[in-house]
């Protein structure tokens, strides 16, 4: 802080210091602080990675993120499955991509399936119709950003060395930031859960099936392509799901940074 420092605060210094704290504390800048942790947490792990330009550390955050990313999948794509055997559910089949060791993990859990449109996909499930069932499904797996991937996100900024920084951002990429990139898969698909409940309980008339999807794209295709019948309800049904997932998506990054300061992995200048 610059200036005088024998100084004491002035009447007009404290009232400025107290409206500071009341505007810290106002929703808005509450909500802009939420949208910035996951940059600011990312921007000071990289810091500490790339304290200067360099090909090593670069290549160590591009495979420990690589290798993490094929350990990941499988792991993601089981935690859908036991999410939804450990609430109530049944599963018959869960498709995943050979490259992800299918083959191996087909000989220890019956219910895989070698091959999938996707990295991987629960195709065959049963919730018996209960949402807290199919909120657990989708869920599970993003357990482990809250648990894993941003403790070790904020712990990449206090490693003694660049290369162990580099190394553990490279690993924290695909859990931490796995509900980002499933903005159109899971998450709009939990939104979808609680829009399309909300409105049955207004109108039983509406399908609850008839929004809700783990692929947003395919689904809007479905309701809006050449042989759909999609309506403008459709739309503002999707497009309220799909601010719901966002939603989501920062909470569950919130948690984890709560879970952080629990176990003791804080952002460099947090309290």
């Amino acid at each position: 802080m610059h200036g005088n420092c024998n100084r004491g605060p002035s009447a007009q210094g404290t009232l400025d210091l107290a409206g500071s704290r009341r505007y810290a504390s106002t929703p808005v800048n509450c909500v802009y602080r939420l949208l910035r942790l996951p940059v600011d947490d990312y921007l000071a792990a990289l810091r500490a990675a790339l304290p200067r330009a360099g090909v090593v550390p670069v290549l160590a955050i591009v495979v420990a993120a690589a290798a993490s990313w094929w350990i990941y999948v499988p792991i993601h794509e089981l935690c859908h499955a036991f999410g939804c055997l450990w609430t109530g559910g049944e599963v018959t089949r869960l498709e995943i991509d050979p490259v992800y060791g299918a083959a191996l993990l087909h000989t220890i859990f019956p219910f895989v399936s070698v091959g999938s449109d996707y990295a991987g996909q629960l195709t065959g499930f049963d919730t018996h119709g209960n949402d807290l069932t199919y909120l657990a499904t989708d869920f599970s797996p993003f357990l482990l950003t809250v648990l894993v991937g941003v403790p070790l996100l904020r712990a990449a900024r206090s490693q003694r060395t660049p290369l162990r920084s580099a190394i553990i951002l490279g690993v924290a990429l695909p859990i931490a930031f796995a509900p980002f990139t499933s903005v159109s898969g899971d998450y709009y698909e939990m939104g979808s859960i609680l829009v399309s409940r909300a409105v049955a309980l207004q109108s039983a008339s509406v399908p609850l099936t008839r929004w809700r999807s783990d692929d947003v794209f395919k689904l809007a295709h479905q309701l809006f392509g050449a042989a759909g019948d999609g309506s403008c309800g459709d739309a503002a049904a999707m497009l309220a799901a799909f601010l719901v997932g966002i939603v989501l998506i920062f909470v569950t990054y919130w948690l984890g940074t709560r879970w952080s300061r629990v176990i003791g992995c804080r952002r460099h200048g947090s309290p």
